[in-house]
């Protein structure tokens, strides 16, 4: 037995060895599924399986990238050369540019980004004459994106009366009609989106059985990671792929699938069975990352969930420290306070400051965190910024390579045609737009094709289109003869971009010209790889690599694969989403509050509470050595303060593995449960919305909520069907949330960057009458167990209690709650 079998545990060993049958691996947080599925398809080969009958299905270019190199360094790099290895987008597009004729589609295609999608719904939704208003584009692209997830095309939608009937509900009845123009413009354009890379795959499959066939005939071993993220176009090309012969391993934590919003189904991992019936389960229950405390509170944790495939997780790791709970009086507080432990964890524990990250559930709770770590000189970089690809010189340079290779994207032809400036109005753009469409030609082909007055041009405008076209079409000659390399550098010299930006004297300009030349940096790098590649593979190392080649590799990253080493050594902030994969010594998990940590969104429906549970789980399994659990009893939300309530899920944590500096009844479950949902009233400002009839009041202390029957805002009812949600066959979607944001960073200083988090205001809690707090004057002196001492300067009423301002002697002015407060009253005047 080879030595890296030897080094497995039991189940490990039970599970890469036991290769010829359709396997469940489910993986436990930190319990070496990479390793297992490294040495499972090493062992494969080991035993004389053909790399080309491999398919290696991935969620990230990072992940496929280690598996092929750990599969390199066990056996060797060649190996892996033919193994399928890679993302789901990036192998059925490779698939897909082999059989593109048969779809209508050149080889050559484009792919659209998220941007490229809604700037072509924008521009469709102009030319209809449509409110944008009531047909938001970002909200239409990802109905659209949706819809091709559940494999509905436009005739399909159209022929579904209850999608149309909810389009009518949310006055949106020409959602169709967008959708097919959306779908048409694409084909003319000769471009998929990233949602077509899947929903085309499955079309081909379908109509083109002899095609299906052969790759069914190939791909004798199918292997998918986090199976558990998986959405239903995902799971019918798997499906269809392994009807002959069954034999699919899949890995995944059902306990880790988190991104339903996406349109990831949990029940793809939970009814593996059903759909193998005779698979073997393995489970990896021994995690290798955190310690004993951390499992173990993540465990009592989950453990609440219904919906899931049973496990017990645990570490052979020391016991570990106590996870520390922090409460804070308000949101700004409890952002002080964590850059504080921080300051002093990197001291004490002699971390780096990249050992450790600070997760959020939205985006926009980084604000007053940032501010916080500025103001302790702590370095800190945002998972979730602009990312490197959609900085706007990017995506022009970016916008010139497509259209040289692919003259028909009209998305690309608009960008870049006035950029740099070269005096191309709308006016003009608009006159060309309109001669393509009555001929049924690209923007490209009727500026090549067609005379100044075919396009009422005349002068000047038609002798800048004309040099413009001219320019695109001697780029385009270059691709059949010029290295990638080399024709890149060509297209950002010869468009203009280098020489504007060289011109302008200012530290953005400078920027701009350094992310170029690491865009074309990227474009050498590429090429001296893939004929290494070639070369260790026994190919001709001196085959040209073509700028279309790399231009359909980058089309597919993410800025995670474009991370600088000087970048690393920050705190990194994220959301929990964002989180999902990786891991820190010590790990800070913010605003563990209801409403907020689980979302308003999901309470009151279970399914999406256990997904904000499964959430928590993952942020909590993120940390090594150490986690650290915070929340404030007040919190700013549309310009009003907020009580907040702990997180249930703080309540829901074995208390024998917290560390608790304060009451520790404060983190009791809501009434009625860990499942009772907590619902904010929002009357008007500071106010409070009288109690209707039949509703239970719980009142009498300072967290005071109410639960009944009533559905609260934010929440969906259970009689109908969530609204942007689909029904098929196989299994229902819910709705849509915001999309969380992928792999982006930016480093400190940077000014925020937040993406539109879907969110409903909600407004304080009613406090007991606070008795007018006659025993506080202006001018008294008072003490504080924190503050200290120092004297009042205000006193006001505020939503039924009192405000209490102090102008302390160490800690300077405060503002206080007189529940919360706690002030020892000293002495009047």
């Amino acid at each position: 037995m080879s030595e890296y079998i030897q080094k497995l545990n039991d189940a490990q060993r039970e599970a890469v060895v036991n290769f010829r049958c359709p396997s469940l691996i489910v993986a436990g947080a930190g319990s070496g599924k990479t390793r297992v599925l490294t040495c499972r398809i090493a062992y494969m080969l080991e035993q004389g399986v053909a790399p080309d009958t491999i398919l290696a299905l991935t969620f990230t270019n990072k992940a496929a990238a280690e598996m092929r190199e750990r599969i390199g360094q066990l056996l060797s790099p060649q190996a892996t050369r033919r193994i399928w290895m890679g993302t789901f987008h990036s192998l059925f597009s490779r698939i897909l540019r082999a059989e593109a004729d048969k779809l209508g589609y050149p080889s050559s295609y484009t792919i659209y980004d998220a941007s490229d999608a809604r700037n072509l719904v924008k521009q469709i939704i102009r030319e209809m004459n449509l409110s944008d208003e009531t047909y938001k584009p970002g909200d239409i692209a990802a109905r659209i994106s949706l819809a091709k997830n559940n494999l509905i095309t436009p005739g399909a939608y159209e022929a579904n009366a209850s999608l149309q009937a909810e389009d009518r509900e949310r006055r949106r009845p020409q959602f169709v009609d967008i959708y097919k123009l959306y779908v048409q413009k694409c084909r003319q354009n000769g471009a998929m989106d990233f949602d077509d890379l899947l929903l085309n795959t499955n079309i081909l499959f379908k109509d083109f059985p002899d095609v299906l066939a052969r790759y069914q005939a190939q791909f004798r071993y199918i292997l998918v990671d986090e199976y558990q993220d998986t959405n239903f176009a995902q799971y019918v090309i798997i499906r269809r792929l392994a009807e002959q012969h069954s034999n699919v391993c899949v890995v995944g934590d059902d306990a880790q699938s988190i991104y339903s919003f996406r349109g990831a189904k949990i029940e793809n991992i939970l009814r593996f069975r059903n759909d193998f019936p005779d698979a073997r389960i393995f489970k990896l229950e021994q995690n290798y990352r955190s310690t004993q405390t951390i499992v173990d509170a993540a465990n009592s944790i989950i453990e609440k969930n219904t919906k899931q495939i049973r496990k017990r997780s645990f570490s052979t790791a020391e016991q570990g420290e106590k996870i520390k709970v922090i409460k804070a009086y308000t949101d700004k507080e409890e952002a002080i306070l964590i850059a504080g432990d921080i300051a002093s964890t990197v001291r004490e524990k002699d971390l780096s400051y990249s050992e450790i990250a600070i997760l959020y559930r939205t985006n926009a709770q980084s604000r007053s965190l940032e501010e916080s770590l500025r103001g302790r000189n702590i370095p800190y970089k945002i998972y979730g910024g602009v990312s490197f690809y959609q900085r706007k010189e990017i995506k022009d340079l970016l916008a010139y390579v497509r259209l040289v290779v692919n003259p028909k994207d009209d998305e690309a032809f608009r960008r870049v045609i006035n950029t740099p400036a070269r005096g191309i109005g709308d006016v003009t753009v608009n006159r060309i737009a309109a001669a393509a469409a009555e001929r049924n030609l690209s923007l490209w082909e009727a500026v090549s094709t067609l005379s100044s007055d075919d396009m009422e041009m005349k002068g000047a405008a038609g002798k800048k289109v004309t040099a413009f076209a001219g320019m695109i079409g001697e780029l385009s000659g270059m691709r059949a003869t010029a290295e990638a390399y080399e024709l890149g550098l060509e297209i950002a010299v010869r468009s203009g971009i280098i020489g504007t930006y060289k011109m302008q004297q200012t530290p953005e300009a400078v920027s701009a010209l350094e992310n170029i030349e690491e865009l074309i940096n990227s474009v050498r790098a590429y090429t001296d790889e893939q004929k290494r590649i070639a070369a260790e593979s026994g190919d001709d190392a001196q085959a040209r690599v073509t700028l279309d080649e790399w231009l359909q590799n980058v089309a597919l990253l993410t800025d995670m694969d474009n991370e600088k080493p000087e970048e690393r050594n920050k705190v990194t902030m994220m959301t929990v989403h964002g989180a999902k994969g990786l891991e820190f010594e010590y790990v800070y998990v913010a605003g563990l509050e209801e409403n907020l940590f689980p979302s308003m969104m999901s309470l009151g429906n279970e399914e999406g509470l256990e997904e904000e549970r499964r959430l928590f789980y993952v942020a909590l399994t993120r940390a090594k050595r150490g986690a650290v659990l915070s929340f404030a009893e007040s919190r700013f939300k549309w310009g009003e303060m907020t009580f907040c309530r702990p997180s249930r899920f703080l309540g829901e944590i074995d208390p024998k593995f917290l560390d608790i500096q304060f009451d520790a009844d404060d983190l009791s479950a809501p009434e009625g449960g860990n499942d009772a949902p907590v619902r904010t009233a929002y009357g008007g400002r500071g106010g409070y919305r009288k109690q209707e009839a039949g509703r239970k009041d719980y009142t009498g202390n300072a967290r005071t909520y109410y639960s009944g029957r009533e559905q609260s805002r934010g929440e969906r009812s259970s009689e109908r069907p969530a609204q942007g949600g689909f029904r098929h066959a196989a299994a229902p979607v819910r709705e849509m949330s915001p999309v969380v944001p992928d792999s982006r960073f930016r480093s400190v200083g940077s000014r925020p960057q937040v993406e539109p988090e879907q969110r409903i205001p909600s407004a304080p809690r009613p406090a007991e009458s606070a008795g007018a707090g006659d025993e506080f004057e202006v001018g008294m002196l008072v003490r504080h167990d924190k503050f200290g001492t120092g004297r009042v300067t205000q006193v006001e009423e505020w939503s039924g209690d009192v405000k209490i301002t102090v102008e302390f002697d160490g800690a300077g002015r405060k503002t206080l709650l007189r529940r919360f407060a706690k002030l020892t009253p000293l002495r009047r005047g």
